[in-house]
């Protein structure tokens, strides 16, 4: 179970719940019509531009970035 009980570690569990949205969005399962797409979320709140593939790589890499100074402090 996690337990995210700081604002850091609240942000890393909306990170990660929109990147597997965002990989299911890319296998072709939508979500609740008048809902927007993890894709624009992502693009929106983080302010990336690309293709699903390529933010799907790039929220993998900062994902794994952080988890590791996460493992190192």
């Amino acid at each position: 179970m996690i337990i995210a009980d700081t604002p850091q570690k609240i942000d890393l569990y909306r990170m990660h719940v929109l990147h597997k949205m965002l990989k299911l969005e890319m296998l072709g399962i939508k979500f609740k019509s008048g809902m927007p797409t993890a894709y624009s979320a992502i693009k929106k709140e983080y302010n990336l531009k690309g293709s699903r593939q390529k933010i799907y790589d790039i929220m993998t890499d900062i994902i794994n970035t952080i988890q590791q100074q996460e493992g190192e402090a």
